[in-house]
């Protein structure tokens, strides 16, 4: 068999021949694109004998062809999908009625940035078999968005021809958010928040959330329905600080503080950063909504399920003690009480815990009961809440009773005053409240009676002034007792409820005219005419 000899080595003339041919083509596909460039100027100003010479002077096999109408991939509804796509703020929920477009919304939201390189994604969901319907969707439009996008399986990663990253997978357990350790982000998403039953992953994957590019924003958001093993953290921290589309500074859930830089710090005692809750509703989505057959499914929920996922209401909950409780009817905007309304207040005290103060007024019309104020605090003592009482209700006016958890008079192995004997040793005065057996089962039954509402005036027997955010919070979702479906859950955070109920089973009234005291009418005398004197 001949042997192949090998091909003769080039010389340094067709080296160079073979270099200025490819700077020839170079040169060719560069003219190309600028009389294309041209063309389309010529185009854009209307002017047809530009276009015509610039269109002749290409070569045959470069001639320009019209382009095709662009493809508008993804266009966001008006409203909330529109809002949450143009927030600023530092971390947001989008949450609500179940086909709002949450999901696509989450998918969408980080392809702004994914023509920078230092863009870095992070999307969850709770379970690997969750996390498919993310990738299937993103699949239909990443592509098509940025041309040259390619999905890598083993990785769980999008890589985008700038360099930009968008990793998607699952963190079904706490523990594994170690896995991020180190890692940076510049943008991190939940789906579906309220399936992480606490705040760990959240609040341990914020501290991952970074860039040394300051043109590249950082980003935390979540998408959620109402319900689900998170639903209480993840209301108090969006839902209860502040209306709904208003933005807020972030707090603590446990404590309600606003979060501030340290002592010592260049921005000592300013706010962290911003958090905002914008809620969707099966309207905001048109494409769904008008079918009419999804929201024919939703209507035929249970009652807790259908306001969940239909009404997108975070005040309901499953196993709920006051599944009734409804912010259209329950909860009112501030306003001055009148002087001639009754008031009192009632407490739970707590030091450890948390202590519970509820100020109460009585409409004389109607005989509505109005709570006002509340005061949720801990590790007061006895006096000093006292004095806080005091303090808060200097304006108040008369302040006709208030009652006190009556284990506050017993005496525990001392000899000193009582925690209720030291807080009217200051002139903050109280009557012991009822906690005769029965007692919790019948407040309870009152608190029913208060919140229906009459089907005429569609009034109910009690409202909430909107600033009492613990309450409003708290009440709604407070759970039954497993054991005794009569009472609620004492192990949970009942404080408030047990003021509340404290405060209604005084057998409220208005003021009346056995109300008059003589004794306490000004005592100076004041002519009837100022003119005469008489």
């Amino acid at each position: 068999m001949k042997a192949t000899s090998k091909p003769k080595p080039l010389t340094k003339e067709e080296k160079e021949l073979v270099k200025a041919k490819k700077q020839q083509r170079s040169a060719r596909v560069r003219l190309n694109i600028a009389q294309r460039k041209i063309a389309k100027i010529a185009r854009s100003t209307e002017d047809n004998d530009i276009a015509e010479k610039a269109a002749e002077s290409l070569p045959e096999t470069y001639a320009v062809q019209e382009k095709p109408s662009q493809t508008v991939l993804f266009e966001p509804n008006p409203g909330p999908q529109t809002n949450f796509l143009a927030a600023p703020e530092r971390e947001v929920l989008y949450g609500g009625a179940a086909g709002g477009g949450k999901t696509y919304s989450l998918i969408v939201d980080p392809l702004r940035y994914c023509n920078n390189s230092n863009m870095n994604a992070l999307i969850l969901r709770r379970t690997n078999d969750e996390l498919r319907e993310i990738i299937h969707k993103s699949q239909e439009i990443y592509p098509q968005a940025y041309p040259g996008a390619k999905w890598m399986e083993k990785k769980s990663q999008w890589t985008f021809p700038s360099g930009a990253r968008i990793w998607m997978t699952y963190l079904e357990q706490e523990k594994d958010v170690l896995r991020y350790q180190g890692q940076a982000f510049t943008y991190i998403g939940f789906d579906e928040l309220t399936q992480y039953p606490t705040p760990y992953a959240w609040d341990y994957l914020r501290s991952r959330l970074r860039t040394a590019d300051p043109s590249l924003p950082v980003y935390m958001r979540g998408t959620t329905n109402p319900g689900g093993p998170g639903h209480g953290w993840v209301k108090k921290m969006f839902i209860d600080p502040a209306p709904a589309n208003k933005a807020f500074w972030a707090t603590d859930i446990t404590t309600g503080e606003t979060l501030r830089y340290p002592k010592h710090h260049s921005k000592a005692d300013q706010p962290l950063f911003k958090r905002r809750f914008i809620p969707a509703k099966l309207a905001d989505n048109p494409f769904l909504y008008n079918q009419g057959d999804y929201e024919a499914m939703l209507l035929s929920l249970p009652e807790t399920q259908r306001r969940q996922l239909l009404e997108g209401s975070w005040d309901v909950a499953e196993g709920a003690a006051f599944s009734e409780f409804d912010r259209k009817y329950h909860v009112t905007d501030v306003f001055t009480i009148p002087d001639n309304w009754r008031k009192f207040r009632a407490c739970d005290y707590g030091y450890s815990s948390y202590s519970a103060v509820l100020w109460f007024a009585v409409d004389p019309a109607t005989e509505q009961l109005v709570v006002y104020r509340e005061m949720y605090v801990s590790k007061y003592t006895a006096k000093d809440l006292a004095f806080a009482i005091l303090d808060a209700e200097r304006s108040d006016g008369q302040i006709s009773y208030g009652v006190l958890d009556s284990s506050c008079w017993h005496k525990r192995g001392d000899t000193g005053p009582s925690l209720a004997e030291q807080m009217i040793s200051v002139g903050c005065r109280w009557r012991p409240a009822d906690r005769s057996k029965g007692s919790r089962v019948a407040g309870k039954n009152e608190l029913h009676r208060r919140l229906q509402v009459d089907e005429i005036s569609e009034n109910a027997g009690l409202v909430i002034f909107n600033n009492c955010v613990n309450l409003i919070a708290q009440l709604p979702v407070l759970p039954l007792d497993k054991s005794n479906s009569e009472d609620v859950d004492t192990k949970a955070e009942d404080h408030l409820y047990d003021a509340l109920r404290y405060g209604i089973m005084t057998r409220p009234r208005s003021k009346s005219i056995f109300d008059y005291d003589p004794a306490a009418m000004p005592r100076k005398w004041t002519p009837a005419d100022r003119v005469f004197g008489y």
